[in-house]
């Protein structure tokens, strides 16, 4: 038995099997695609190092801040000068220098003390400015004699903005 199309039938055929994309409009949807894939990716990138960057500033900030409470801690007179040393934290070891200077008060000392993320300081994270004033002068026996006060300074070494928070100065108990 034998089936004869007609023309008419052919071509209706033909038609019905040219539904779908062409080579040439899937390329085209596949480089789209591949644009976006790309854009998305070097945004997450960037994120990341955004981020890791910010924790090493936050760390490098605590300890220096902690360096500084060591020192009112240990209620000693720093000596006026400069030295370096590291410390470790959140499983890395930071490099500080800790510059102490007089101030217009005989009994108060500036420490400034910056923060680096390597040996060789040429990147600093953090740096924060202390006011010890002079244990000798101070009452250990009430917490509101305590002259300790310290201000902080968030240096961006990329930027140079300053942001000044939590100061303020104290004389014998009495604000000024």
């Amino acid at each position: 038995m034998r089936t004869n199309f007609s023309p008419r039938t052919l071509s209706s055929i033909s038609h019905k099997t040219r539904r779908g994309f062409t080579l040439i409009e899937v390329m085209v949807a596949l480089a789209i695609i591949a644009i976006a894939l790309a854009s998305l990716i070097k945004a997450s990138g960037s994120h990341t190092r955004s981020a890791a960057y910010l924790k090493s500033k936050t760390l490098a900030h605590y300890v220096a801040l902690n360096e500084i409470a060591k020192v009112q801690v240990e209620k000693k007179w720093p000596s006026i000068g400069s030295k370096s040393k590291s410390s470790e934290m959140a499983g890395s070891e930071w490099f500080w220098v800790s510059e102490v200077n007089k101030t217009q008060s005989k009994n108060i000392r500036n420490i400034k003390l910056t923060v680096y993320q390597d040996e060789k300081h040429t990147h600093n994270l953090a740096q924060v400015q202390a006011f010890i004033a002079n244990p000798a002068l101070t009452g250990a026996a009430s917490p509101t004699a305590n002259n300790q006060t310290g201000s902080t300074n968030n240096t961006d070494n990329n930027t140079n903005n300053t942001n000044t928070s939590n100061t303020s100065n104290t004389n014998n108990g009495r604000r000024k």
